[in-house]
């Protein structure tokens, strides 16, 4: 999952991005509207936190402009000035969810997961394919109850082709999906990453499929599972 972080008060945008990447979320963080806008137009994202009293370009702008080009994006909204009319305007202009500063970390991370998890299509925290199970909020896969080693990259891999069973996910896909902005992570690398996880699910009976030229997916339960790009 890969969220944005528009928020100018350093201190605090620096505490939630280590807090969220703790978490295995990609993380990037903008301090003004304008690169917040510029973002999200030239980066896919999974969740906004958006700060209303932005630099450059109000958030509440911001939020505007993201509805007008129909970005379904969740947004959550994170300001000091806790008013009951600020709170309708965001929640009118599309915002998900509010939340007025100070406010505690564990109910922020509580409400991402929330957040992502409809991102993701999905309302439960666990997530189960043949005999492996995901936990979203622990961030713990199990084979058969057994716990399985996995890296922070692997752990992500997996909740991606998890919460995408049954479609066909390119390298690119992945590099997007994984990577923070500006951060280099290359195919080869992508490939290095599935390799070694197609090795620690295989014995559980979970295989992920190569189409060359295309991508990768989790092989079908069954034949009536769709495959799609």
């Amino acid at each position: 999952m890969h969220i944005l972080i528009a928020e100018d008060d350093s201190i605090l945008a620096d505490g939630l991005s280590r807090s969220l990447r703790y978490d295995g979320y990609a993380v990037d963080v903008v301090s003004d509207g304008a690169a917040a806008d510029s973002a999200l137009q030239l980066q896919s994202f999974d969740l906004l936190i958006l700060d209303l009293d932005l630099p450059r370009m109000h958030g509440l702008a911001v939020l505007r402009m993201l509805r007008q080009r129909s970005t379904p994006i969740p947004v959550l909204i994170l300001t000091a000035s806790d008013t009951v009319e600020q709170r309708v305007t965001g929640l009118d202009l599309g915002a998900d969810d509010y939340m007025a500063k100070p406010f505690a970390l564990s109910e922020l991370e509580a409400r991402v997961r929330a957040l992502t998890r409809r991102s993701a299509g999905t309302s439960s925290t666990l997530l189960k394919y043949k005999r492996l199970t995901f936990d979203l909020n622990g961030r713990i896969a199990r084979i058969d109850d057994q716990p399985l080693e996995l890296s922070a990259r692997e752990t992500s891999l997996l909740e991606i082709f998890l919460s995408r069973c049954g479609r066909m996910i390119s390298k690119n896909q992945f590099v997007d999906l994984l990577c923070e902005w500006g951060e280099e992570v290359t195919p080869n690398a992508i490939e290095v990453y599935i390799h070694r996880l197609r090795k620690k699910i295989e014995p559980g009976g979970v295989k992920i499929v190569t189409v060359r030229g295309l991508g990768y997916c989790l092989e079908p339960e069954s034949r009536s599972d769709t495959i799609a790009a």
